[in-house]
Order: structure tokens, then sequence, then C-alpha cells
């Protein structure tokens, strides 16, 4: 088995109720080496039930890269006076002695990671344990042509972290790359509901409605006579642009609908801009391809 990340600390020594006695030790002295974050609650206050839980959901998830210290405010007035908390839930983030980083009232879990995340980056360390340097090395795998080794890599991601939307995201290109779209289709039927919206795994559902498109297209060298013999053969240059990405000329493909959208932006119930949409989702972000193809549509869009 692969092995990756740090091993995860047990809870008793990542989550601690902390008293006035204790705070220099356990918060000051203790966020020298990793953050602190510091939990200011009441067992009279509804809101600090809610963010409790979450937040030590949150910490543990960050694999030992913080440490979080419960204080009661009714038993450490001191503390609280001498950190002017005026009202609770209270959160603080200390590291090497000092509070960076705060907030007050109870945030949603994706906030909490965003903050913990936050911390981190400031602390220099690594919230994932190393997952994320190791998903870094299985898509260069991926792009090297090493599909099996990469797929083997994403599967021991996963059972560190099951909700890791990258390592499925990575896993379904696998597949895809392997010619094995059923499989791949079945690892994103088996992502857990909590992420199943991840941008990576919007991704992957593009990519694999682009490789069914795929298995289905035509001959590349016929599509082209057609329309090259009738430009207005809106359907011939649709298939065409298919054809072409699935031969790999995506920005060839991307021009063709581009074309169709500006004969006819209705076309087929707007086939052309629900398959750019489609293709665009399918790369990077930052792909020169999507980058350009967009301004393009958009200008023709508002023209």
């Amino acid at each position: 088995m692969l092995e990756l990340g740090k091993t995860e600390a047990p809870k008793g020594d990542l989550i601690k109720d902390v008293s006035e006695a204790d705070f220099m030790a356990e918060v000051v002295d203790a966020s020298q080496e990793v953050p602190v974050i510091v939990d200011f609650w009441a067992p009279w206050c509804g809101p600090c039930k809610q963010l409790g839980p979450a937040l030590e959901a949150a910490v543990t998830e960050a694999r030992g890269a913080v440490k979080m210290a419960k204080v009661n405010v009714d038993e450490a007035q001191m503390i609280a006076g001498q950190l002017r908390i005026q009202s609770i839930p209270t959160v603080y983030a200390f590291y090497k002695g000092q509070p960076i980083d705060g907030f007050q009232g109870a945030l949603p879990a994706s906030e909490l990671k965003a903050f913990i995340d936050r911390v981190v980056q400031a602390s220099g360390g690594d919230a994932s344990g190393g997952l994320d340097e190791a998903v870094a090395t299985a898509e260069e795998m991926l792009e090297q042509g090493a599909a099996a080794d990469a797929a083997q890599v994403f599967a021991a991601i996963l059972e560190e972290d099951p909700n890791n939307a990258k390592a499925f995201a990575g896993m379904v290109s696998c597949y895809l790359a392997l010619g094995e779209i059923e499989q791949a289709e079945a690892v994103l039927n088996g992502v857990p509901a909590e992420i199943s919206k991840a941008p990576e795994l919007e991704a992957a559902h593009a990519k694999i409605e682009l490789a069914k498109q795929a298995s289905n297209a035509g001959p590349v060298a016929e599509l082209t006579a057609k329309v090259e013999a009738d430009p207005a053969d809106l359907q011939a240059r649709f298939d065409l642009a298919q054809a072409l990405y699935a031969n790999g000329q995506t920005e060839e493909a991307v021009d063709h609908l581009l074309d169709l959208f500006r004969r006819d932006r209705e076309w087929n119930e707007g086939a052309a801009k629900a398959q750019l949409f489609t293709i665009f989702d399918a790369l990077k972000a930052n792909d020169p391809v999507v980058l350009n193809g967009r301004r393009k549509l958009s200008s023709m869009i508002f023209a």
C-alpha cells in the first residue's frame, strides 16, 4: 500500500479543553510549533453548540496542521477580558504566541475549512497532511501516460480521505484515458453527496459526456469534406466538431462550434452553445482554448 501523508494525530492531542491555568502552555507556548484555534464558548450559548462540533471536525480534517483549544468563558473570565471577548462564540487563531486571525458567530462548514486553510497557509503548514502533494504527483503521472499507475495513487488517496474531490476526478480521468467509460461513470456515481458539486467533479461529468460523444464520432476527413462542400450544413459542422474533439483537436472543435453559433445560435435548441460549455467545463479554467473561446462567445452573445 502506498504510504501517503502524515499519521493522523489522536483527537485528544488535537482538541483540548483549556483553562486559565494551562492557557499559556496549551495555546501560547503550543502555538510556537503549529497554529492553535481557540474556541471561546459557554454552556448556555446556543450558537456555540452548533459551531463547536463543526469546528472540531474541520480541525480533525486538517490532520495535525492545527490544534484546537476550547475555552469556557464562564470559567476563564480573566482570559476573556484580556482578549476583549465581547460576544460568543468567538474564535481566534494563535501562531507564534499571537492571534493571527479570527471570527465571531457560527459559520458554515465551507467557511470553517477556508478559515483553517488560511491559518495553515499563514503558518507555512499543509492542511492536507501531504495528500495535496500526492494528488499533484498522480496528476503528473496521468499526464505522462501512466494512467493505471496514477489510478492506484488516486485510490490510495481516497482510502485516507474519502471526500477528496480531486482524487475522485483524477480516477475518472484515469479510466477515461484507459477507454473504460463505464468504470469512470461508476466512480462518479460513488462520489459522496456532500462533494458532488465540487468544480473538479463537474468537470469530470463533462469529460464523461464528451467521451461518450467521442465513441460515436464520425471520421474527421469525411466530415471535413462534407462541411467544405456545404458550409451551411450545420449538423455536419456540429458532427465535425465532435470528431475533432475526439481526435484531440480541441481548439479546432471550438472554432467550428463558434462558427455554428455565429450562423444560427438557436440551431437545435442552442446545441452549439451547450457543447461549448461542456468543453469549457471539461478543461482547466485557465486553458487558453477556454479563455479565447469564452471571450469570442461572449462577444457574439452581447454584440
